[in-house]
């Protein structure tokens, strides 16, 4: 199969696409860390602060490597490009699969990070469940209590 100059143009709205996902999530980290800031300087001791911090750092991370991965692909398009419009369709061909690698390794990276994303938010959920089942508790005796009185 031989490469053509539209193939390679074909990734540029998809890596675009992309890297604005990769940006959002970067954006919603950055939101999340400054409010876990100001709650950890109210009260640092609370564990799950700590482990949340521990997430949102790793996360920021991976996501840094997704668009470090995203933007490699996104040049190796260009080179592609530039190579296969001077006829040097051997090393556009390399070229094109190095762009398509880098894309597998930002796409693989993101999937490891909506994991460690659905863990720190299983996190959220087990602290408020913690709280709604003592409430629960706490309500279910109150009832017991009058109940045994009338």
């Amino acid at each position: 199969m031989e490469l053509q100059l539209s193939t390679p143009a074909l990734l540029f709205s998809a890596i675009t696409l992309l890297m604005l996902a990769f940006t959002n999530r970067f954006l919603a980290i950055a939101t999340l860390i400054r409010g876990l800031h100001k709650n950890y300087l109210k009260e640092p001791d609370q564990e799950i602060i700590v482990e949340q911090i521990h997430n949102l750092r790793r996360r920021l991370t991976l996501i840094k490597n997704m668009q470090l991965f995203g933007v490699f692909s996104f040049l190796m398009c260009v080179i592609c490009m530039f190579l296969l419009f001077q006829g040097y369709t051997s090393a556009a061909n390399w070229v094109f699969v190095a762009s398509m690698i880098s894309l597998l390794i930002s796409l693989g990276i993101s999937l490891v990070e909506i994991q460690i994303s659905t863990k720190a938010l299983n996190l959220e959920l087990s602290d408020m469940e913690d709280i709604f089942e003592k409430r629960k508790s706490n309500l279910d005796s109150f009832f017991r209590k009058e109940s045994k009185k009338g």
